[in-house]
């Protein structure tokens, strides 16, 4: 049986005309036996698992940490409906003037950066062992 917060969701968040789509990573608790039960229980509900490595999912946590940066982490919310608000005045202003998120920088620029990021660890973490090797 399915738990924790999912066990109020039909109740709490979604009223029974609502799809809800939900977009999971490829981890294997989201495939179980019980997982798939509590979604065939609820057909409205549409399940989206990323391909593994799925880069485009990293725009999409990208648009929710804006978000969160521009209306939620800045305002003082004394209750969900005063969250709601600032959700969708943020929604409503930047479709305004909507800009889609496009990758700046070429695959080899992107590994030449995580290049950059992991070689002093990578040559700590060898030295280390070359020492304790000894």
């Amino acid at each position: 049986m399915v738990s924790g917060p999912s066990r109020g969701l039909d109740q709490s968040y979604c009223t029974t005309f609502q799809d809800v789509h939900l977009i999971c990573d490829n981890y294997a608790t989201h495939k179980t036996p019980a997982v798939k039960a509590w979604f065939a229980k609820r057909p409205r509900y549409h399940v989206h698992i990323t391909p593994t490595r799925a880069s485009w999912l990293n725009q999409v946590e990208r648009w929710f940490a804006l978000l969160s940066t521009r209306a939620i982490k800045r305002g003082t919310h004394r209750s969900t409906t005063e969250l709601e608000r600032a959700i969708r005045e943020y929604l409503a202003a930047s479709n305004q003037d909507p800009k889609p998120f496009v990758w700046s920088k070429t695959a080899d620029q992107i590994l030449d950066s995580i290049a950059r990021y992991c070689g002093p660890i990578l040559d700590v973490h060898t030295k280390h062992s070359l020492v304790n090797n000894l």
